[in-house]
């Protein structure tokens, strides 16, 4: 599957339904032998920004997911290994943060503090999708996700 495949595998998992998180890691799963149940299993928690908490953003977590499976520390005293992967998560942050102009979920979306914070998650009709751009966060971070494993000639 080409680079663009793998984007449009992610939107389109997002349109399905799935979140944000879910949407990124279930377009590259398969790449380090994940089933796509096990890889919408493993990211479940982190779209709506965490738990729907509106924290860090869940496709940029998607992202991050992926990160740690290409790098990352193999045992506790691996501090190479630690910081090979926060600089990849910090490259990777700062590439969705100019794109997108923010991490937090919140901001992203324009909410206001005084909202609250609830688990149940809004029904995906066509007025979900005119109002939000997190079928952008995703395609966002199926492409920089996409981009890195380019660079690094595994795609």
């Amino acid at each position: 599957m080409t680079k663009e495949e793998r984007i449009e595998k992610a939107v389109s998992l997002f349109k399905e339904g799935y979140n944000c998180s879910q949407s990124v890691v279930g377009a590259y799963a398969d790449l380090y032998g994940f089933t796509f149940e096990q890889a919408i299993h493993i990211s479940a928690s982190f779209g709506g920004g965490i738990g729907r908490m509106r924290e860090t953003c869940g496709a940029a977590c998607g992202m991050f997911l992926l990160a740690g499976l290409e790098r990352c520390a193999k045992d506790g005293a691996d501090r190479e290994g630690k910081a090979a992967n926060y600089k990849l998560v910090q490259e990777l942050a700062g590439k969705f943060k100019e794109e997108c102009g923010a991490l937090r979920c919140a901001d992203l979306l324009g909410l206001s503090k005084t909202e609250p914070i609830v688990s149940t998650p809004e029904a995906r009709t066509p007025q979900y999708y005119a109002k939000r751009p997190c079928a952008h966060m995703v395609e966002t971070a199926a492409r920089i996700w996409g981009d890195f494993l380019e660079n690094e000639g595994k795609l």
